[in-house]
């Protein structure tokens, strides 16, 4: 089994939320980016997979300061030997899908292919509707039930397009792409240039530009491996089934993990590929390591606070919690395991609003406790 590290982006201690704008404050921003580098190489050296994060905009709050995916992942994965650096993800419908297929590609030979990407649809409406990169684009969450139905449409329906050309861009040298909401290059084409004819493809006879192509490609071939997000309903599922992304459930109902894997499997079969549940899903949940009961019950009830302030009121579910000693917690997992045969395990923990000393500690024990019950460690150090 391998081992991810996720973490929310909070920039500030619970008492220095309280005071308000924490987000904006460079004093606390400097300390969160320094903290990072911290459980990035504590990860590293532990062997952990991969080090994640998502994707928010106008964090004034500072629950989750993530506004940059692919320059976050590059800070991650300078401070990394061998562990990877993971975006979850790339919110398709406020981004220009060329310019993600590039910026990827690139990362992917900056950080020499020590990348994984997952892509989400965007449920905060404040940033996405702001940053959306259709017009009338929403988040998937707000509105009444008429309005809501209508803006989810049009964010899949943008989301899957934008999916489209990515792939398009990663696999062909170069690509034209005309569909409902983006053509590649624009109707009509777009200016040429000799050297385009002499050195590249793409211009026709008369000069005109009628395909382009991302530079460069990407290091790992076909791609990056693909992850989906967090899917929450059954279409989404399907959709990464055909497309063959990986789903993060951080679900402690496994009734419904069990029936969103199998549904997984059942349309990729359909799509003609021989796949398994491993393939399918990857789980996880909130870290919370701790022999004392009473730490325990502080640590719940700080993480309450946490959701019931910022990811509740989003329509957000409280995740699932991995809390407890080592025993609990390997009795958690490998009830989840029998069940899902799941290959991956993604965890969150208290980043920013815990000390770093606190979480680095139950990192430590989960590795020395709970991960060998599961997985053994490969030539260069990490869990397989």
């Amino acid at each position: 089994m391998k081992f991810h590290l996720m973490q929310t982006g909070v920039v500030g201690r619970r008492h220095e939320l309280e005071q308000g704008m924490a987000g904006q404050r460079s004093d606390l921003y400097l300390r969160f980016l320094d903290e990072v580098k911290r459980y990035v190489r504590l990860g590293d050296q532990l062997g952990f997979e991969g080090y994640c994060q998502p994707e928010h905009h106008l964090q004034l709050e500072g629950f989750e300061a993530n506004n940059h995916p692919g320059m976050f992942s590059l800070f991650v994965g300078l401070h990394a030997k061998r562990m990877k650096a993971g975006i979850m993800g790339y919110t398709l419908p406020t981004h220009n899908p060329v310019r993600v297929a590039e910026e990827i590609a690139t990362l992917d030979h900056m950080l020499d292919g020590r990348l994984y990407v997952g892509f989400t649809r965007g449920y905060q409406a404040r940033w996405v509707d702001s940053l959306a990169s259709r017009p009338g684009v929403s988040a998937t969450q707000p509105g009444n039930a008429k309005a809501r139905d209508e803006q989810d449409q049009l964010n899949r329906e943008v989301f899957e397009e934008s999916f489209e050309v990515i792939k398009k861009a990663w696999a062909n040298e170069v690509f034209s792409h005309k569909g409902k909401h983006w053509e590649f290059p624009p109707n009509g084409g777009s200016a040429g240039h000799p050297a385009y004819a002499k050195f590249a493809k793409g211009q026709d006879a008369d000069g005109v530009v009628r395909q382009i192509g991302i530079a460069p490609r990407t290091l790992q071939r076909p791609h990056p491996q693909i992850y989906g997000g967090f899917a929450a309903s059954m279409r989404t599922v399907d959709f990464w089934a055909r497309e063959n992304g990986k789903v993060i459930v951080l679900a402690d109902d496994l009734d419904f993990c069990d029936a969103l894997a199998s549904r997984w499997v059942n349309t990729a079969q359909t799509a003609g590929r021989t796949v398994t549940k491993a393939d399918a899903l990857a789980w996880g949940g909130f870290l919370m390591l701790t022999d004392s009961k009473a730490k325990a019950d502080a640590l719940m009830e700080e993480h309450e606070w946490f959701w019931k302030e910022w990811f509740i009121p989003h329509g957000q579910r409280m995740p699932n919690v991995l809390i407890g000693t080592a025993d609990d917690l390997a009795d958690k997992i490998g009830r989840a395991h029998d069940r899902l045969g799941f290959n991956e395990l993604f965890l969150m923990f208290g980043q920013g609003h815990l000390a770093p000393e606190q979480n680095e500690e139950e990192i430590n024990e989960f590795i020395a406790k709970v991960a060998p019950r599961f997985s053994t460690r490969d030539e260069h150090g990490t869990w397989v």
